[in-house]
């Protein structure tokens, strides 16, 4: 697993130097921006392909399909950008487009996940932040030190304690949304207005989701729901247990308030608002529609040319 680890950053750091190369080259050298953006892409697939195997471990099929996918789409783009660097073709300036969308990107997220004392302060402030929101509502709740951690990155409440993780600060979220805004272009203005209508709102609301979970496990808001089978099943599926027999009885009861808060609630509520918040994106910097429909169209292109294929070879 620590070979696979291993493998996995370092495909990731090859992947945003390479993107970043693509991106910051000038205009003389777009040729060579394919070619260090298909490496890239590449490079992106190779980190994303070997992601399975964890999810497969722990049981977690729905994203074992969804970084498959992910996969699929960076090994498309890498093989449009190496076309483009060979032949220059009319989605050029889209491939480059979306390259510089993830350059940004990952030089935004990557320093927070992969340095240290980045990643704890993001942790902290975020823990600190939220326990700052429901001392505002006169909710009890404690700062501590998480079980394996050295810093203040866990929230107590009536004697339940939730630990704020990376995948907490709602980073990726923000990482994808920076990467987009600014890889079009379009008016200072635009870009600000995209920028305030985006940013902000996902941290906060992010606080304001990290706030309820904290509350719902503290307060045992769902543990009621544990007397229908079907919650029962959910549980056993969201802790990744074959055997729901081999589940402390007692934490499945106790934990159900936090599985039904931060695995069905949370994320739903999460969904609908960054659906919004694309929308209104969208509404600003319609650029935005254009990359996406020429993306689309690459990608229905190679899905189309894939199918056709396989049904001649099958014919044959």
């Amino acid at each position: 697993m620590q070979r696979v680890t291993t493998i996995i950053e370092h495909a990731l750091w090859a992947a945003l130097i390479f993107l970043i190369i693509a991106s910051a080259l000038p205009g003389q050298h777009r040729n060579y921006r394919f070619l260090a953006g298909s490496a890239g892409w590449g490079f992106f697939a190779i980190h994303w392909l070997i992601q399975p195997a964890h999810y497969i471990e722990i049981g977690d099929y729905v994203n074992v399909l969804l970084v498959l996918a992910v996969s699929v789409f960076c090994m498309i783009i890498a093989h449009a950008m190496y076309r483009n660097y060979e032949h220059s073709l009319d989605d050029g300036d889209v491939l480059l487009t979306i390259t510089t969308a993830a350059a940004l990107g990952g030089l935004f997220y990557y320093p927070f996940a992969k340095v240290e004392f980045l990643n704890t302060f993001l942790i902290s402030a975020v823990a600190e932040q939220v326990v700052y929101i429901l001392h505002l509502f006169n909710v009890p709740a404690e700062l501590a030190l998480g079980e394996e951690s050295m810093i203040m990155d866990a929230i107590k409440l009536n004697g339940h304690q939730v630990k704020i993780i990376f995948a907490c600060t709602a980073i990726e979220s923000i990482a994808i949304f920076i990467g987009l805004i600014f890889c079009v272009r379009a008016s200072a203005k635009r870009t600000t207005i995209a920028f305030i209508a985006s940013i902000p709102v996902i941290y906060v609301l992010n606080l304001i989701r990290d706030a309820f979970v904290v509350v719902a496990f503290g307060y045992q808001w769902f543990r009621w729901l544990y007397q229908y089978q079907w919650v029962q099943w959910l549980n056993q599926w969201l802790w990744h247990s074959n055997d729901i027999n081999s589940i402390d009885h007692i934490s499945c009861i106790d934990h159900i308030s936090f599985q039904i808060a931060h695995h069905v609630i949370a994320k739903i509520g999460s969904g609908i608002a960054l659906f919004v918040i694309a929308y209104v994106v969208l509404r600003v910097l319609p650029e935005l529609l254009d990359v996406i429909d020429q993306l689309f169209t690459i990608v229905r292109s190679y899905l189309t040319t894939m199918t056709t294929r396989n049904k001649r070879e099958d014919g044959l």
